[in-house]
């Protein structure tokens, strides 16, 4: 094996990563010669071939579907399911609201929190165990949510999958069978049925979840086949999924469907045209992706297919009030760019993108900063040593030498604070001393 590398720092690098491997037991060296431990060798080939009991890419089933199920109604269903969500985030009425499993998942990640009954000072975990009562209020998206609606798929899927994991040992659920089925989610194959009659309890019970996501389908509760959705396959792939508006997607999954690719291609998502005057065309008639346009663009008319708006500063600065970063904004319009415009190099106009980043360094020119301000220092001395005390540490945020201010941040406050008490107690006691030794001398003068 050591023919293998070129030079003595991959030849060390090899040598480190084998001594790991034989402290984990999963190599063993004999004569110059490797050897994988038996059991390891088995489990890992039946991992990577999906053999054994692991059943790592799932178990399809022997017997065709009575009800046929297509790409085009998967990718449908996902659409449906996902959008809802997200239209439920932006205050939309498209769709039937979410499930209470979904609007817990809500209120505990941070997306959404408060209702108009109920205050603005409700948490986010008060908000998941109230959220789906009938006097509740109307919940409020948070800056969080805001941001989140400006992510791609992929991570809006992910995010919430790494929060149910976080409330998955409060349900009673193992974290090691939940994990594993994420991962072969990622390996099914799309249009392809899998049978659910070898999944454990806590599996079956995160199938009835993952419904609700529209990562999975299946046609009943109990069902002994399920289908996993374009939102599965593609977790583990790194492939951007775009789904449009479900009244056309299947219109919008047919060019992948006929390639042979997970999610089509790109150009055929685009809906967004950018001009240099900071005009904005928007081909969709997507109640979802016009509501998120709708965060940073300001609207001018709607047509049957299109948009159109124009991005000020007022829009902008608005969006970044809201938590939306300019970086989020540029991404987003970046990735919704039109097939004409993913023809340039750059896709956006230079001057679009600068002025985007130059209202955001203009909103953030002023930044809010929780300090502690210590003045009326009696010495000199005294304002010096605090401020050497507080610059040892880091914690000066400003200082004025003429007036003898100092400004710390709060996480120095109790050890700068403690450092003048101790500086103050320091000073009283030598007054004290000097008027006990001016007392001494006087009383020795007067004696005859």
């Amino acid at each position: 094996m050591k023919l293998w590398f070129k030079g003595s720092a991959g030849l060390a690098k090899h040598e480190e990563a084998m001594q790991r491997l034989k402290t984990l037991n999963i190599f063993a060296e004999e004569k110059d010669c490797y050897t994988m431990n038996a059991a390891f060798l088995k489990q890992f080939r039946n991992a990577l071939t999906g053999g054994g009991k692991s059943q790592s890419f799932g178990l399809a089933t022997s017997t065709p579907d009575k009800h046929h199920v297509d790409i085009a109604f998967l990718d449908d269903y996902a659409t449906k399911q996902w959008e809802a969500i997200l239209h439920f985030m932006v205050g939309t009425t498209e769709g039937k609201p979410p499930c209470k499993g979904v609007l817990n998942l809500l209120g505990r990640s941070g997306l959404m929190t408060g209702g108009s009954d109920s205050g603005d000072n409700m948490d986010a975990h008060d908000f998941a165990n109230h959220m789906a009562r009938q006097d509740f209020g109307v919940p409020k998206i948070t800056h969080k949510g805001f941001q989140f609606l400006l992510q791609d798929i992929n991570t809006q899927v992910w995010a919430f999958l790494l929060q149910y994991l976080n409330t998955a040992e409060s349900l009673n659920m193992d974290l090691v069978e939940v994990l594993t089925f994420f991962f072969q989610l990622g390996s099914l194959e799309l249009g392809n049925d899998y049978s659910s009659e070898m999944l454990t309890e806590t599996q079956k019970h995160l199938l009835e979840d993952l419904k609700a996501y529209g990562i999975v389908y299946q046609r009943k509760k109990g069902s002994r086949r399920f289908y996993p959705t374009r939102l599965a396959t593609t977790l583990t792939s790194g492939t951007p999924v775009m789904l449009g508006s479900h009244s056309n997607a299947a219109k919008i999954a047919a060019p992948g469907a006929r390639k042979g690719e997970g999610s089509g291609d790109d150009d055929d998502h685009g809906f967004i045209i950018m001009e240099t005057n900071y005009r904005m065309y928007a081909y969709t008639d997507s109640p979802l992706q016009i509501a998120v346009l709708n965060l940073f663009v300001h609207l001018r008319d709607r047509f049957p297919n299109m948009v159109t708006g124009v991005i000020t500063r007022d829009s902008i600065r608005r969006a970044l009030f809201k938590g939306i970063t300019a970086d989020q904004i540029i991404t987003y319009l970046t990735t919704h760019a039109h097939a004409q415009m993913r023809k340039r190099s750059p896709i956006l106009p230079l001057t679009v993108v600068d002025q985007i980043r130059l209202w955001e360094m203009e909103k953030n020119r002023l930044r809010p900063t929780t300090s502690w301000l210590y003045s009326q220092f009696g010495r000199q001395q005294d304002f010096e040593g605090a401020l050497q005390y507080a610059s040892e540490l880091g914690v000066v945020v400003w200082s004025n030498q003429k007036r003898r201010i100092v400004c710390v941040t709060a996480e120095g406050h109790n050890a700068v604070s403690g450092y003048i008490r101790r500086m103050i107690t320091r000073h009283k006691e030598q007054q004290q001393a000097q008027q006990n030794e001016q007392r001494q001398q006087q009383a020795v003068s007067v004696a005859p």
